[in-house]
């Protein structure tokens, strides 16, 4: 799933990064600048989502999803899709149940200083409500489609990649980082590209931190899975 607001600059090398034989869902989230069209002409299939928010858009898309396995990736050429078979390769082969990219920072400037404190203040309070010890909770991630649709996530803002987790970890999931490297966005963010759009990620995601626990039925363990699961 590929979360889009205004990423025309960046979709053309986003889409050519996708594997061979893997689907691309562009979740348009009411751009202007022509990304639906754009990603549909590129091969991508389109869902539209009205109703803005992160969250928003990556459920809709979750939700379009028919493969047993689904990735989650920004669609600004911050991240590169083509590293998904890596980050997809624990969940199929069944040694874990949602693996996170964690960002290195190729050069500097491609995380800003006050997105990445936010960051880390964000994994120290995850690993106190939930024991798991992350470094970032970045948008590159694999998990299994009906498990995540049985986490009942709610939010559809901001604090959806936060929920996602905090309920994995309520649910005995098996949760795994892997190293992806990080280069400078296409274009300007609309969350981390300033202090205000960063404190309204961090609000959204205390909101979730401050929430209850909430029943979730423990992970069923899947046997090593078939390639063609992704696609």
């Amino acid at each position: 799933m590929l979360p889009c607001l205004d990423e025309a600059a960046a979709l053309p090398w986003v889409l050519e990064r996708i594997p061979p034989g893997w689907r691309a869902i562009v979740v348009d989230n009411g751009s202007t600048d022509g990304s639906a069209e754009l990603a549909a002409s590129l091969g991508a299939y389109v869902v539209h989502e009205p109703r803005r928010g992160f969250g928003a858009a990556c459920h809709a898309g979750l939700r379009a999803a028919t493969a047993d396995v689904v990735c989650f990736c920004d669609c600004d050429a911050s991240l590169d899709p083509g590293l998904l078979p890596s980050v997809a390769r624990p969940v199929l082969d069944g040694t874990a149940d949602l693996v996170l990219g964690r960002r290195r920072p190729t050069v500097r400037g491609a995380w800003p200083t006050h997105a990445r404190l936010a960051n880390l203040e964000l994994a120290r309070l995850v690993r106190r409500r939930t024991g798991l010890r992350l470094h970032d909770l970045g948008p590159m991630r694999a998990a299994r489609r009906e498990a995540l649709l049985g986490l009942g996530l709610t939010d559809r803002r901001s604090g959806y990649p936060l929920q996602m987790v905090v309920r994995a970890a309520d649910a005995d999931w098996r949760v795994r980082e892997l190293d992806v490297p990080y280069t400078p966005r296409v274009g300007r963010s609309k969350v981390t590209g300033t202090w205000r759009g960063t404190w309204h990620a961090v609000r959204d995601m205390r909101a979730v931190l401050a929430a209850p626990p909430q029943p979730v039925p423990p992970r069923e363990r899947q046997p090593a899975d078939t390639a063609g699961a992704l696609r």
